[in-house]
């Protein structure tokens, strides 16, 4: 796991735009796994960006979102598939049908969730998942206590996960819905790299639990530690119970510049 301590958002938005402009680079077709929320939108905005000025090309790549609210209404402005539509791809060049996310409106939910991972297989695996991480530690919508060993599923969402998005719906946490489907945390570790995003005060203690605590159940995102090819992308505030923030600091600094991350 490689940690990495920025300023600010632009510097983190410009480290993970980086990483997927030479994942396009070398492989023009590969596929994305996409988060929503607010953690990734310094990356969204920055390969807009570079999209714009016709330095990247998303024509031939495929994507795959983390999760989806059930029960939502298809034109509802929170729906997951609505949200990553506005904020990064209708901007850039997908072709239609592309990006494909858990269809929280199915008649049958589990039918839905394994169509969903055959879908995911089908496509070759996801090559570079992007995700954000809860308050407390939940990774997608893998909630505490959540089975390290999970796929893509229906499960309940906790309250302190449904009054972390009360913003999303007017401050009110009864618009917010108490079920969604989330890949499961195997199915996320099942994407060859990793890059999760943390900003804010309010994520210090899951990132402290993520990189430096046991892995855990009851800390969703700990099952990373697992995982072979992990980015860590944090601002200073979410990094302030880091007990080895020096050590990651100098790692950063002094790495091959050929290596990337």
């Amino acid at each position: 796991m490689e940690v990495i301590i920025l300023r600010d958002a632009n510097e983190i938005g410009a480290i993970g735009a980086d990483a997927i402009a030479a994942l396009l680079a070398r492989k023009p077709e590969a596929v994305l796994g996409l988060a929503t929320g607010s953690s990734p939108l310094a990356i969204y905005d920055d390969l807009n960006r570079r999209y714009e000025t016709g330095l990247i090309s998303f024509g031939q790549a495929r994507g795959f979102t983390l999760d989806e609210y059930v029960g939502l209404p298809a034109d509802h402005p929170q729906r997951y598939r609505n949200v990553i539509d506005e904020v990064f791809v209708s901007k850039v060049d997908f072709a239609a049908g592309a990006v494909q996310g858990p269809d929280g409106l199915a008649a049958d939910i589990p039918a839905a969730c394994i169509e969903y991972e055959a879908a995911i297989d089908n496509a070759g695996g996801i090559d570079l998942q992007i995700l954000g991480i809860g308050t407390d530690g939940h990774l997608a919508f893998n909630e505490p206590g959540s089975s390290l060993g999970s796929r893509t599923r229906i499960k309940t969402l906790t309250r302190q996960t449904r009054s972390d998005n009360a913003r999303f719906f007017g401050g009110d946490i009864a618009a917010v819905p108490t079920h969604c489907l989330t890949q499961g945390l195997a199915t996320i570790m099942g994407a060859r790299h990793l890059i999760l995003v943390a900003t804010g005060r309010g994520k210090a203690e899951a990132v402290h639990q993520l990189v430096e605590g046991p892995i855990s159940a009851l800390w969703p995102a700990t099952i990373l530690q697992l995982h072979p090819h992990v980015t860590v992308l944090l601002d200073e505030a979410a990094a302030r119970r880091l007990q080895r923030v020096d050590y990651y600091r100098e790692t950063y600094c002094s790495k091959p510049e050929w290596q990337g991350i």
